[in-house]
C-alpha cells in the first residue's frame, strides 16, 4: 500500500464510513420487545404535543385564518418528505441512532458526529422546554400558587437565568428518566394511556367544534371586518379605513399568509424522528419503523386538521385567544366547563410529548459512546433492564439542570437547526444511497471452498475493474446526459458530486428569497436575474440526478418519486434553517465548538471504525458504509436473499 501524507490521512478519517454487516444488524444488547402500535403510539404522543392545544389559535389569529387547515396540509405535505427518507433508512439500517447512523453509514464520520451532536441538543432543550411547560400548565390550574411561592423565597435576579428555579420540572424529568430506566416496554405502556387520553380529548374537541360551530366564520365579509375595524380604532368616519383583519373570507390574508401560517405549522411535526431511534428495540423494525412514522404523521395531521377546522368554526378567528384558544371558544358558545377536559388532554400531550423528548436522547447518545465518537462509559447497558442506563441518566440530569435554572425561550429556537439539519442530510442520504452500485447488508455464511473461489474470482474482477476504470475515468457530458444502464463507480461519484452542488444551489436560492426578498419585490434586475439563473440550476441538476441509473435492491419501504422529493425535502429544510435568527445562530456556533473539541481531541482516536481500518493496516482508508457485492454473491444471490428473509425470525437479542 502506498504511504499517504498526515493531510491525506486526517481527511479520510473524516469521512470514513460505519460498515453495516448482515451480523452487526442482527446483534443488540437492547430488548426487542416494541410492536408497532408501541411505535405509531410514540410517534403520535412525541409529534402531537401541546401545540395542538394552543398552535391553531396562535397561526389561525396572525397568518391563515380560517385556511388555517390548508396550511397544516401543506406543512404536513413537507413534512411528509422528511418521514418517508426516515422510513426507507429505518427499513435499510433498523440499528439504534436514527439521523447519526444514516449520516455515517452514507456520508462520512465528520458529518455524523454534526449530526448527532445536535440531536442531542434538540432532544436536551427540548425535554428542559417541555418540561417547564408541563409545570407552568399545572400552575395554571392551581391559580398560579406554585409560581407566587417560589418568586417570594427563591427569586433569582441573574440574566439568563430563570425568573425561579423550577423544582417541579425537575422532579418531572427525574421521574421520567427513573422509568425509561427501569425499562422500554413499561414506558411504552405509560406513554400509550397517555396518548389514547389525549387522543380522546381532542374527538371531543372536533365532535363539540362541528356541533357548535357556523359555518359563516369561514365567510366574514370584508365590509364587516373594515367596520369593525373603525369601531375598534375609533375612527370617526369608514372611509379609507383599511381593515386591521384581513379581507375575509376563507383566506383572509392572502395565500402568502396561508403559506406564512405553513411554515410556522411545520415545526408542530417534528417529533416523529424518535421513532428512528428504536431499531434495536422494536420487532421486525424493517417494517415496523416505516409504518411507525408514515401512519404517526397521518394521525397527527388528522388530529390538526380536525381541531384547526373546529376551532375556526366555533369563532371567528379574529377573536380568537393566542395563548389558550381552545378555553376561550368554548366560552364562547357556552360551554364552559369544558375547558377543565381540555387542560386533561393539554397535561397528557405534554407528558407524551415530554416522554418523547427523553426517550431516544440516551438512544442517541448510546450510538455515538458505542461507535467510539463519545466517551465509552455512555454506553454501559444494564444487564437486568436492557436499557443505556448511564446514557439515560446523565442526560436526564443534565436536561434537569437546564430546566431547573436556566429561561428557555431564548434557546428553543437552536432545536429547530438540530432538527432541520438532521432532516436535510437523511435526506440527501437516501438520494446519495440509491445510486451507489450494488449494494448489500447481508453476508454468506463461511466455508473454506467458498472462500477460496471468493479469492480467485476476487483477483480477475480487481484487474476487470481497474481496466473499467480507467475507461470510466474520461468524464464527458454524453455519460453525464446518456449513463451506463447499471450504476457504476462513476455515475455514484457523479451523483455525489451533484447532490452537493443542489446543496449549494438550495443554500443560495434561500439565502437570496430570505435576505433579498425585497430586492426581488421591488424587480431589480439583478436579483431576478441571479433568481433565474439559481431556479434553473436547481431544475437541471435535479434532472441529472434523475438520468443516473438506480441501484435495484429493494428494501421494505423506498422512498417514492426519486429524486424529486427528497431534493425537494432539502429545500424546504434549508430555507427553515436560514430564517432563523443570527442570535441563534451564535448560540449553535458556540454548541459546535464545543463538539469539535470533543471529537477531534477523543472521538477522532477512539472512532471504532478507525480501529477496524487499523485491525486491516488500513488506517486512512475511507470505509464503505455499505458492503459492495463480489462475483460470489451474486452467483449465491438466491440464497443470500433467503437468508435475508429469515434473519428477523432468527435475530440474536438481548432476553427481557
Amino acid at each position: 500500500m502506498l504511504p499517504c501524507g498526515p493531510a491525506l490521512s486526517f481527511v479520510r478519517c473524516l469521512v470514513r464510513k460505519k460498515n453495516v454487516s448482515g451480523e452487526s444488524l442482527e446483534d443488540s444488547k437492547l430488548c426487542r420487545c416494541l410492536s408497532t402500535v408501541d411505535l405509531i403510539a410514540l410517534g403520535v404522543g412525541s409529534t402531537l404535543g401541546a401545540g395542538v392545544y394552543v398552535l391553531a389559535g396562535e397561526v389561525a389569529k396572525s397568518n391563515s385564518g380560517p385556511s388555517i387547515v390548508v396550511s397544516f396540509l401543506i406543512a404536513a405535505l413537507a413534512s411528509v418528505m422528511a418521514g418517508l427518507c426516515y422510513a426507507e433508512f429505518g427499513a435499510r439500517v433498523p440499528k439504534t441512532g436514527s439521523a447519526y447512523l444514516y449520516t455515517y453509514v452514507t456520508v462520512g464520520e465528520l458529518w455524523a458526529f454534526i449530526t448527532g451532536w445536535n440531536l442531542i441538543l434538540s432532544y436536551v432543550i427540548g425535554t428542559s422546554s417541555v418540561a417547564r411547560a408541563w409545570s407552568g400548565t399545572f400552575d395554571e390550574l392551581l391559580g398560579k400558587q406554585i409560581g407566587h411561592f417560589f418568586r417570594n423565597y427563591f427569586k433569582m435576579n441573574y440574566s439568563g437565568l430563570a425568573e425561579y428555579p423550577d423544582f417541579f420540572a425537575v422532579f418531572l424529568i427525574l421521574l421520567l428518566s427513573g422509568l425509561l430506566s427501569f425499562g422500554v416496554k413499561e414506558s411504552a405502556w405509560v406513554n400509550k394511556i397517555f396518548t389514547a387520553i389525549n387522543i380522546l380529548v381532542l374527538l371531543f374537541v372536533m365532535i363539540s367544534g362541528f356541533v357548535k360551530g357556523d359555518a359563516d366564520n369561514w365567510k366574514i365579509s370584508e365590509e364587516y371586518l373594515i367596520n369593525l375595524t373603525a369601531v375598534t380604532e375609533n375612527c370617526s368616519s369608514y372611509e379609507n379605513v383599511t381593515s386591521i383583519y384581513g379581507s375575509g373570507g376563507f383566506m383572509p390574508y392572502g395565500f402568502t399568509g396561508t403559506l406564512a401560517g405553513a411554515a410556522t405549522c411545520f415545526y408542530a411535526f417534528v417529533g416523529f424522528d424518535c421513532i428512528a431511534t428504536t431499531g434495536e428495540e422494536v420487532k421486525n423494525p424493517q417494517k415496523a419503523i416505516p409504518i411507525g412514522i408514515v401512519v404517526s404523521l397521518l394521525v397527527c395531521f388528522m388530529a390538526y386538521f380536525g381541531v384547526s377546522a373546529a376551532l375556526t368554526l366555533m369563532m371567528p378567528y379574529y377573536l380568537l385567544d393566542e395563548k389558550s384558544p381552545l378555553p376561550v371558544a368554548f366560552e364562547y358558545v357556552g360551554w364552559g366547563p369544558a375547558k377543565y377536559v381540555v387542560a386533561v388532554g393539554s397535561l397528557c400531550a405534554l407528558s407524551t410529548s415530554l416522554l418523547g423528548s427523553i426517550f431516544p436522547m440516551p438512544r442517541v447518545i448510546y450510538a455515538m459512546a458505542k461507535d467510539g465518537l463519545l466517551f465509552k462509559c455512555l454506553a454501559q447497558i444494564s444487564s437486568k433492564t436492557k436499557t443505556p442506563l448511564v446514557a439515560t441518566l446523565s442526560s436526564g440530569a443534565v436536561a434537569a439542570i437546564m430546566a431547573f435554572l436556566f429561561d428557555l425561550k431564548a434557546l428553543v429556537d437552536m432545536m429547530s437547526i438540530g432538527t432541520l439539519l438532521a432532516y436535510s442530510l437523511v435526506a440527501t442520504c437516501v438520494l446519495i444511497l440509491r445510486y451507489q452500485p450494488s449494494l448489500t447488508y447481508e453476508q454468506p455464511k463461511y466455508s473454506p471452498e467458498k472462500a477460496a473461489l471468493a479469492a480467485s474470482e476476487r483477483e480477475s474482477a480487481v484487474s476487470e475493474s481497474q481496466i473499467n476504470m480507467i475507461q470510466e475515468n474520461h468524464f464527458s457530458l454524453q455519460a453525464l446526459i446518456n449513463p451506463s444502464s447499471l450504476p457504476t463507480e462513476q455515475t455514484a461519484t457523479t451523483v455525489n458530486f451533484l447532490v452537493g452542488l443542489l446543496a449549494c444551489l438550495v443554500c443560495g436560492l434561500s439565502v437570496l428569497t430570505t435576505y433579498g426578498i425585497n430586492f426581488i419585490a421591488n424587480l431589480e434586475p439583478w436579483s431576478i436575474g441571479l433568481l433565474a439563473v439559481l431556479v434553473a440550476s436547481f431544475i437541471v441538476t435535479i434532472l441529472l440526478i434523475q438520468r443516473q441509473p438506480q441501484n435495484q435492491q429493494k428494501v421494505a419501504f423506498m422512498v417514492p418519486l426519486l429524486p424529486f422529493l427528497p431534493s425537494f425535502s432539502i429545500l424546504v429544510n434549508i430555507y427553515l434553517m436560514v430564517q432563523l435568527s443570527g442570535d441563534t445562530w451564535i448560540r449553535f456556533s458556540f454548541w459546535m465548538a464545543l463538539g469539535f473539541l470533543i471529537y477531534f481531541a477523543y472521538g477522532i482516536r477512539h472512532s471504532l471504525e478507525g480501529h477496524r481500518s487499523d485491525g486491516d493496516d488500513d488506517s486512512c482508508s475511507e470505509n464503505s458504509g455499505l458492503q459492495e457485492k463480489n462475483p460470489v454473491e451474486e452467483v449465491n444471490e438466491p440464497e443470500n436473499a433467503n437468508e435475508s428473509d429469515q434473519f428477523l425470525a432468527h435475530e440474536r437479542t438481548s432476553e427481557c
